[in-house]
C-alpha cells in the first residue's frame, strides 16, 4: 500500500513535466487517469523509437500505470464526462498552452462549485504572470530563458542546451512538491487550491547558488570550461586512455594526497599551489599538467587509484553504462519488469526509498483510450450514456 493510495488524479497533461507528475503520484499509490485528444493523444505517442518501432520514450518513461480516457475536451460531451471524472478527483494535472484552459471553460474557477477540495496544478513555460505568461514554449525554452544555457558549454564556443529536457524534469518536480504541499494543507484545514509552477521558474530555482552569485557581485558567471562557475577548489574535466572521469573540489586539505594520488609527489611543495582555493589563476596551470597525467592511464586504473587515495571524482557513463551499473540496480534507480508484450525489459525506477510505504514502479504504459468505458462506468455513466458519448463526438 503506497502513501498516496485511495488518492485519484486526473491528468490533461502531455510530454513531460504534468505526465513525470502524475507518475511519480501513481509510484506512490494514487489512481491515475490520463485524459487524451481521441486520435491523436500525448503529442508524446509521436516522438516514437523509429520510423517502423511505436513504442514512445516519452509515453513509456512517464505514464506507467496510469488508465488512459480519451475525451475531446471541446466538445460539451467531452467536457461533461470531465467535470464528472473531476467531481471526486483529488488532483488535476494539466500543462495546456496558456489560456487553453479558461477558453475551453476548465479552469480552476470552473471546478470549484462542484469540488472545492480539489488541488488544481498548472504547468507553464514562463509562469502565469508578467509579459511572457501567455507564450507557448518547452523544456529548451524553459532552459534558455532560465539560463541554464548560458552557462552550459566552453567560453570559446556556443552555448548549448543540456542533453536532457531537464527543465520539465525540474518542472515535474516542484510540481510534486506542491501537490503533496496542498494534499497536506487541505487534511488540516479542508481547503483545495491552485498551484502554478513553471518551466523558467524550476530551472531559475535550480540554479539560486549561482543565480544568488549574480545577484550579490552583479556579475554573469559565463560557460566555466568544464569547471564550476563559481565553486573555489579544483574542479575538472580529465580524458583517460579510454573515458573521461570529473575530479570535484580538490582542495588544499587534500592536496598532498592527491599529488600522490596522480603520481606527482614533486607538486606537494609547489608554491604555485600551496594556496590552491586562494590563487585559482594558478588552475589553468594545474590542469594543463592533469591533461597530460591522464591520457596515461585507462579509467578503470585512475577509478582504483581515486578511491585508494580517498579522492573525489565521478567516472562520466554513457547511458548504457549508467542502466547497466551494479550500484544503480542494487538501489533500484533501474529495474527489470516483466512486459506483457516485450517480455523482460529494463525501466527507470522510483528514485525515493520509503521504508513503511514503499514505493512501486508500473510496467505498461496505456494504450491510447484503453481504458475509457471503463472509467466512465466507475464515475456514474451507463452504456446509454457513454453511447451518447461516442454519437456526440465526445471519444
Amino acid at each position: 500500500v503506497g502513501v498516496l493510495t485511495g488518492y485519484s488524479v486526473v491528468d490533461l497533461s502531455i510530454l513531460v513535466q504534468g505526465p513525470q507528475a502524475s507518475s511519480m503520484l501513481h509510484d506512490l499509490g494514487a489512481d491515475v487517469v490520463k485524459v487524451e485528444l481521441p486520435e491523436v493523444g500525448d503529442l508524446g505517442r509521436w516522438l516514437t523509437v523509429a520510423v517502423d518501432d511505436d513504442r514512445s520514450p516519452y509515453v513509456e518513461a512517464n505514464n506507467r500505470g496510469k488508465r488512459s480516457v480519451a475525451l475531446d475536451l471541446r466538445t460539451q460531451g467531452g467536457k461533461r464526462a470531465l467535470f464528472k471524472l473531476v467531481e471526486k478527483a483529488d488532483v488535476l494535472i494539466h500543462n495546456f498552452v496558456p489560456g487553453t484552459a479558461e477558453e475551453w471553460g476548465i479552469n480552476y474557477d470552473d471546478f470549484l462549485e462542484i469540488n472545492p477540495q480539489l488541488i488544481y496544478a498548472a504547468g507553464s513555460t514562463f509562469g502565469p504572470e508578467g509579459p511572457n505568461s501567455r507564450r507557448e514554449g518547452a523544456d529548451m525554452v524553459g532552459q534558455a530563458e532560465g539560463g541554464i544555457v548560458s552557462v552550459t558549454g566552453h567560453d570559446d564556443g556556443h552555448p548549448t542546451i543540456v542533453g536532457s529536457v531537464i527543465s520539465d524534469h525540474l518542472g515535474a518536480q516542484n510540481m510534486i512538491t506542491g501537490i503533496l504541499a496542498a494534499l497536506l494543507h487541505r487534511e488540516r484545514t479542508g481547503e483545495g487550491q491552485r498551484i502554478d509552477v513553471s518551466l523558467v521558474g524550476s530551472a531559475i530555482y535550480a540554479q539560486s547558488s549561482e543565480m544568488t552569485y549574480t545577484m550579490l557581485s552583479g556579475k554573469a558567471p559565463g560557460r566555466p570550461n568544464n569547471n564550476h562557475p563559481i565553486l573555489r577548489g579544483l574542479v575538472h574535466r580529465c580524458h583517460t586512455s579510454d573515458g573521461y572521469i570529473y575530479l570535484l573540489g580538490v582542495q588544499e586539505h587534500l592536496w598532498n594526497d592527491f599529488a600522490r594520488c596522480i603520481g606527482r609527489e614533486d607538486l606537494i611543495d609547489d608554491k604555485r599551489f600551496a594556496t590552491l582555493v586562494l590563487e585559482p589563476h594558478n588552475m589553468e596551470t594545474l590542469r594543463d599538467i592533469l591533461d597530460e597525467i591522464f591520457p596515461t592511464r585507462t579509467t578503470d586504473e585512475w577509478e582504483e587509484r581515486m578511491r585508494t587515495w580517498g579522492q573525489r571524482y565521478g567516472r562520466v557513463k554513457t547511458y548504457d553504462e549508467v542502466v547497466t551499473d551494479e550500484t544503480n540496480l542494487a538501489n533500484g534507480y533501474v529495474v527489470e519488469v516483466d512486459h506483457p508484450e516485450y517480455g523482460a525489459i529494463s525501466v527507470v525506477g522510483n528514485p525515493i526509498r520509503l521504508s513503511a510505504t514503499p514505493t512501486e514502479t508500473a510496467v505498461v504504459a496505456p494504450a491510447l483510450g484503453q481504458h475509457t468505458e471503463e472509467v466512465l462506468l466507475e464515475a456514474g455513466f451507463t452504456w446509454e450514456d457513454i453511447e451518447q458519448l461516442r454519437a456526440d463526438g465526445a471519444y
